[in-house]
């Protein structure tokens, strides 16, 4: 069973609620920490935990006036807390507070990403060893080549996405580093300690070294990271695409009851869910370029970068979780069509054992140049004639004096293309009984 979507999860990860508690965590941690240092009287500290809260509707109030959205959180906490507020925030720069807290959001965030990815995974697999055995034509350059079987190609999807989630537990890594170092990273006015005090309690690690801001390097590493996921889910979406089509039909989104596809034609049944995919992945690049480019700032920071953030950070994690899920329910529904993959099989009468026809008169001590112009000549006759290859080969006295009509005919088997399929998924499966 594929769990139904709830957009609850990540989005409530980015309303204002999560932000300004994430705030004000980190304020409380550092006050914890500058108490541990005896800059923050005990009795002080317990009464900022006590009280310190925020109103949303205060703080938007106070933004109009200020133009700050940090002051004004700030401003509303003080409020609640009281005389004792003026420790919080002591030493500390806005962007101390802000990156931090993007820190933790956007590990929060690759934390349900992976989770989407293990069941995307999951899906995957149960798939391909359905499908082990279901033998289509595999193609290059869209055209014919030689046989494979369905469940190979989404062994190879399944790959991918193993190789996808181990991209976004590096990325977790690279983003899950805080900074509490004041104004220029100098640490003029705050210790040390407040820092690897505070991103220990979050679960971060400390920036070894930072400007007034965590570098940008590390972001565009992670939205550049989920824009490759989100590629890889728009190849699969062209791939089904493609297979759907009427010339193809190999495969198709399933088409619900009472579903339409066309306000003009009641017969259309379109890939709908597929072309959305593609088109939410040109979404999905755009941020990672957005990432790429707010690398660069002026000095030890400007804020060009922070608008950008505030858009890439949560549209880019929201659109891949609702993507994911798209992409996972899509492969746990698609329809095979098994009959018509046999059927396009043979639509190219019988040239796709060419290969095999080449390697058996190679094997007899003809040359590869004359065993290659004597395979495509007959099957350059097959294709535009529309005729039988294998007929061909037995009339053509080249391939007779060479080969035997038992010979010809063995060639003729598309068991001869599958010999590895075992093998290919026990080393994508592993121990899987299935895989065997």
């Amino acid at each position: 069973m594929i769990p139904r979507y709830s957009r609850e999860i990540m989005t409530s990860l980015w309303g204002h609620e999560k932000r300004f508690q994430t705030w004000l965590d980190i304020e409380i941690l550092a006050c914890e920490a500058l108490a541990e240092l005896g800059a923050v009287p005990k009795p002080a500290l317990q009464k900022i935990k006590e009280r310190a809260g925020f109103d949303i509707g205060r703080i938007d109030e106070i933004e109009r006036e200020v133009k700050h959205d940090v002051i004004a959180f700030l401003t509303s906490v003080a409020e609640k807390v009281g005389e004792e507020g003026r420790y919080i925030h002591m030493g500390l720069t806005s962007s101390d507070i802000l990156d931090t807290s993007f820190a933790v959001l956007l590990k929060e965030a690759a934390d349900i990403l992976i989770d989407d990815l293990d069941g995307l995974i999951d899906v995957i697999r149960r798939r391909a060893l359905e499908h082990k055995e279901t033998v289509m034509i595999g193609r290059s350059h869209g055209i014919h080549a030689e046989p494979i079987t369905f469940g190979l190609k989404l062994a190879v999807w399944h790959q991918e996405m193993q190789r996808n989630r181990n991209r976004l537990l590096r990325a977790k890594e690279i983003i899950s580093y805080g900074k509490i170092s004041g104004a220029v990273g100098t640490f003029s006015f705050v210790d040390p300690f407040v820092e690897r005090y505070v991103c220990e309690k979050l679960g971060l690690k400390p920036a070894p070294a930072s400007t007034q801001i965590i570098q940008r390097d590390r972001h565009a590493e992670y939205f550049t990271t989920l824009a490759i996921i989100a590629s890889s889910v728009e190849k699969i979406a062209t791939e089904i695409r493609l297979l759907q089509r009427t010339e193809v039909r190999e495969a198709e989104e399933y088409f619900s009851p009472g579903q339409k596809g066309s306000s003009a034609m009641p017969h259309k049944r379109n890939p709908i869910l597929s072309e959305n995919l593609s088109g939410l992945a040109r979404l999905m690049r755009s941020y990672a370029l957005v990432s790429l480019e707010d690398i660069t700032l002026w000095h030890e920071r400007d804020i060009s970068h922070s608008s950008a953030e505030r858009l890439i950070g949560p549209d880019s994690t929201i659109l891949l979780d609702f993507m994911l899920y798209r992409i996972t329910n899509l492969i746990g529904r698609l329809v095979v069509n098994k009959e018509r993959m046999l059927s396009n099989l043979d639509m190219t009468h019988g040239v796709i054992f060419s290969q095999l026809v080449l390697l058996k008169l190679i094997e007899t001590g003809m040359s590869r140049e004359d065993a290659y112009r004597i395979v495509q000549k007959n099957a350059m006759t097959a294709w535009e004639e529309a005729r039988d290859f294998k007929g061909l080969l037995f009339d053509d006295a080249d391939v007779s004096k060479r080969l035997t009509k038992g010979e010809i005919e063995s060639v003729f088997d598309v068991r001869n293309f599958l010999g590895n399929v075992d093998c290919i998924f026990q080393r994508v499966f592993g121990g899987d009984d299935n895989a065997k």
